[in-house]
């Protein structure tokens, strides 16, 4: 189920400086990735988003930048089906609040490096409560569901806030599924129910 990585755990690092090893290293290969694989890819990652989203009253996606697997299209479809959709904002000294998703033409890119945030209220981070289903971003994810963040601590934070029946997913390619003892982990790393890759929704075994 979970195949065997394109990358390995560094060996003589800390946690920390391991985490920042396969950041460049997965970044690196996300930056590869040949253009027509990556809108592919992209496509199939909407409809895996829908399939989960299915039957939401309100739902928390990530907006994506870059490399990262998009949810441009996910978002937009999310909305235009009626779902309330919540969108990170993190403000000043990336503070941990939500903006509702009001289209791709209210997204303005606020601070350089940071994802593009919705106008209007700015909400606390325990809006996350109402959202059924919350999807992270992710670099890379193991079969315990321990991901592999961009380095922040943003979403271990925030999703303190989730509530108790959330479904949380992390989003990666196929070749970021890591078995378990490849991703180095801390106490404060949550883990996350399920992932989501372009070809499948795997749950994973936490705990």
């Amino acid at each position: 189920m979970f195949n065997a990585q394109p990358f390995a755990a560094p060996l003589g690092l800390d946690v920390e400086d391991a985490k920042q090893a396969m950041r460049k290293h997965i970044r690196a290969t996300r930056l590869s990735r040949a253009r027509k694989d990556h809108q592919e890819a992209n496509s199939a990652l909407t409809q895996k988003v829908l399939e989960v989203c299915e039957g939401a009253q309100s739902v928390c996606v990530y907006v994506s930048v870059d490399s990262e697997p998009s949810t441009l299209e996910a978002l937009e479809a999310l909305r235009e089906r009626g779902q309330r959709v919540l969108v990170p904002v993190l403000g000043p000294g990336l503070a941990r609040t939500w903006g509702e998703y009001r289209g791709a033409e209210d997204l303005q890119l606020r601070n350089p490096g940071r994802p593009p945030e919705p106008s209007g209220e700015v909400l606390p981070a325990e809006a996350l409560e109402a959202c059924q289903v919350i999807i992270t971003p992710a670099l890379a994810v193991d079969a315990a569901g321990n991901r592999l963040g961009q380095g922040g601590g943003w979403y271990d934070r925030v999703l303190r806030h989730a509530h108790p029946d959330a479904r949380v997913y992390a989003m990666v390619f196929d070749d970021e599924l890591a078995p378990l003892g490849v991703l180095p982990t801390e106490d404060h790393d949550l883990p996350v129910h399920a992932v989501i890759t372009p070809t499948r929704v795997v749950r994973v075994r936490r705990g």
